[in-house]
């Protein structure tokens, strides 16, 4: 599934939004043109259980959202006594139902590797509710790291941020989680051709995987997210909606 981090960008207005469109129907407008989206806002400031219900009755029954776990379990409390922060975000997010997609814990830049850390707050989750972690200190990519991320079932976060990888390329779960920062394009923040096609090569190994452009300025995310849709299709991969089907 190919989508953009967030919907709710003003610059988009005129050129994925009708300008007769009102930012209330902005989600509508969205999952008529992609199946899926990673909520950031989550990560900020938690929606109340009302706003995700919201969520799931404005939107068509295929359609997946992504949430970014709330910062005050990975940037304030640092996964320490993780147990009251994931209980409260799932008491929450579950409200989207069976369109609650993987739940993504970014960790901070100055958070040092601690796979006992990780184990404890990974094993909160429901089985049934898929995790990707995405660590950014290079001493979380050790072998004791890799081994709770397999044991618990949880994605490896690959990231990408002017065409190279922000990190090993681990294979952790049953699905893949790509995000995409920023491209190399000549009309930056734009991910060229080459780069595309690399990532769907690497992301070929996986029977399900989740995409999404968090490129947003210029509306580079939704063209970038179309682009791949639309190369993934000519290899013949199955993939989901693109705004070119409308």
């Amino acid at each position: 599934m190919v989508g953009t981090s967030g919907w709710h960008y003003k610059d988009w207005r005129g050129s994925f939004y009708p300008k007769g469109v009102p930012q209330r129907l902005w989600l509508e407008e969205y999952a008529a043109g992609f199946a899926t989206v990673e909520v950031n806002n989550a990560f900020y400031r938690l929606p109340e259980r009302s706003t995700f219900e919201q969520w799931r009755k404005r939107t068509p029954d295929d359609f997946v959202v992504a949430v970014k776990m709330s910062r005050y379990l990975t940037h304030i409390k640092r996964l320490r006594e993780p147990a009251e922060p994931v209980a409260r975000f799932l008491s929450r997010a579950e409200a989207l139902g069976d369109k609650l997609g993987p739940v993504l814990l970014q960790l901070p830049p100055t958070l040092k590797g601690d796979p006992g850390a990780l184990d404890e707050t990974l094993r909160l989750f429901p089985r049934e509710v898929e995790v990707a972690v995405e660590p950014r200190h290079a001493s979380w990519f050790t072998d004791e790291t890799r081994a709770v991320l397999e044991k618990r079932g949880a994605a490896l976060c690959w990231a990408d941020r002017k065409g190279r990888p922000l990190g090993p390329l681990w294979t952790t779960a049953g699905f893949g989680y790509l995000r995409l920062h920023e491209g190399r394009a000549k009309d930056w923040p734009r991910y060229g051709t080459t780069a595309l096609s690399k990532w769907i090569d690497r992301l070929g190994d996986f029977s399900d995987a989740y995409v999404f452009f968090n490129n947003d300025q210029r509306g580079a995310a939704v063209r970038d997210a179309a682009s791949m849709i639309a190369m993934a299709r000519r290899r013949g991969v199955e993939v989901s909606r693109s705004p070119a089907d409308r």
